[in-house]
């Protein structure tokens, strides 16, 4: 007769309790936690010698596509939210030499019509409003400033668009606080009114510095 695993091990566990209850009518037999039967692991870590880098990656996405929302009778006004961009410093402070920093900076190319007849829309005419998604626990990490389209959104900020390269997030001295940051930025393209009918497709790019 084959017995299956849980019926072998049923089977000499009875035994056992019945080997150790006949002799001397003892009761069941208790384990031995001899201290002296125990076995050491050790392990021996050495000290992490991988140099730290600062690094940028960006939220996988299918690019951003942005909405019409607060057109009005100065501009025709399309809006969208960059993806979350982090920034990781996993350098050690003795890594980190004097004066060191690092910055994001973003630049736009035309927006470019995929019909091919109408004609392309600057970069100047797409704005952005950086916001730092992680708390800087020294608050030497920064977000950048707004920036608005040529066509003004009456908020103040410089009308220059993202024709040059913008500041998304940036720190002026690197020592003062090393971690991780996420920061994103709300998207404004406005428009002349008289825009012409399209799909259109620009690059933004983001490029991270890192200089002492």
């Amino acid at each position: 007769m084959k017995m299956n695993r849980t019926t072998q091990i049923l089977a000499a566990a009875m035994l056992g309790v019945a080997l150790a209850a006949g002799v001397g009518g003892a009761g069941p037999a208790v384990a031995d936690d001899d201290p002296d039967n125990g076995i050491d692991v050790s392990v021996t870590i050495e000290p992490n010698t991988t140099p730290g880098e600062v690094s940028m990656t960006v939220a996988d996405n299918g690019g951003v596509a942005l909405q019409e929302d607060g057109s009005n009778a100065a501009a025709r006004q399309f809006v969208g939210t960059l993806p979350t961009v982090t920034v990781t410093d996993s350098r050690r402070p003795e890594e980190i030499p004097a004066g060191d920093f690092w910055a994001v900076v973003g630049q736009a190319s035309e927006f470019t019509a995929t019909s091919g007849s109408a004609p392309p829309i600057g970069p100047q005419y797409l704005g952005w409003r950086p916001r730092l998604l992680s708390d800087s626990s020294s608050g030497a990490v920064e977000a950048g400033e707004p920036v608005s389209s040529v066509i003004s959104d009456g908020s103040g900020a410089p009308t220059v668009g993202l024709q040059g390269q913008e500041l998304l997030v940036s720190t002026a001295n690197s020592a003062d606080e090393i971690g991780t940051w996420q920061v994103n930025a709300g998207l404004a393209l406005r428009t002349p009114t008289d825009v012409a009918a399209g799909e259109y497709h620009s690059t933004l790019t983001l490029s991270l510095f890192n200089q002492s």
